[in-house]
């Protein structure tokens, strides 16, 4: 099935890095684009004025997804643009450390942006794609979720469960022609890593470079495209050979 009219789709941590590219790439395929922002209002509205200026259609959607009502910012997309029948689950934190040395604050706020509000709004989302008989989620997973990476015990844990729910739930509803797939970034070049060393991260990847916000959206694009329909349940790795 070909892709509804006005049909929507809902970006998290859309207003710069890798969120802001996936919002322009799902624009420029034709989809209307609800960035949503928690506190960087400014790059939000930067986001929706470049999808504009390029002919799409795009809304700045404040929402704290971490204690928000998913159900809440899914109706003010879908009253602003459209129906929501692509959902990308961006937003995401670090707070990075040893084992030993993590605090239950530390584990819970990962935990608590990384994962459990990507399952809440997809929960939500999967109402109007079954009944729409067209849907596509894209869950944003790490080459950390299944390959350790010391002092990121949290986040590791965050972006794994993010694979297996992006497996298990892609099982229940691949009848109803709706698609969940992960993607997953190594490193990029994003605000996120800026204060990282760099130099020495890139000798152990095999491409010996960092990776773009626009590579991953790319894949982001194509996963939420009609060209996919059959893929599902899938973890698409954007890493320059991280997990080879």
């Amino acid at each position: 099935m070909s892709r509804p009219e006005n049909a929507t789709a809902l970006v998290t941590g859309a207003s710069k890095g890798i969120g802001a590219a996936i919002a322009r790439a799902l624009a420029g395929d034709g989809w209307n684009v609800g960035v949503n922002y928690r506190s960087d209002e400014k790059g939000a509205k930067e986001t929706v004025k470049a999808i504009e200026d390029a002919g799409g259609k795009a809304l700045a959607v404040h929402a704290d997804i971490t204690n928000g009502d998913s159900k809440a910012l899914i109706k003010e997309v879908e009253e602003g643009l459209g129906p929501v029948l692509a959902l990308v689950n961006n937003a995401g934190v670090t707070r990075d450390g040893l084992a030993l040395q993590l605090s239950d604050e530390d584990w819970d706020v990962v935990i608590g942006t990384n994962l459990s509000p990507a399952f809440k709004l997809t929960r939500d989302a999967l109402r109007g794609m079954i009944k729409a008989r067209y849907g596509r989620v894209v869950n944003i997973a790490s080459v950390v979720g299944p390959r350790a990476n010391v002092g990121q015990s949290n986040y590791a844990a965050a972006k794994a469960g993010l694979i297996g729910m992006t497996k298990t739930i892609a099982a229940e509803v691949a009848r109803r022609g709706v698609t969940v797939n992960a993607v997953a970034p190594g490193f990029i070049s994003t605000d996120m890593t800026a204060d990282l060393a760099t130099d020495e991260i890139v000798k152990a990847i095999p491409a010996r470079r960092q990776g773009t916000p626009e590579e991953v959206a790319a894949a982001v694009r194509f996963l939420a495209s009609d060209d996919a329909g059959y893929v599902t349940g899938t973890t698409l790795y954007v890493d320059g050979g991280m997990s080879a």
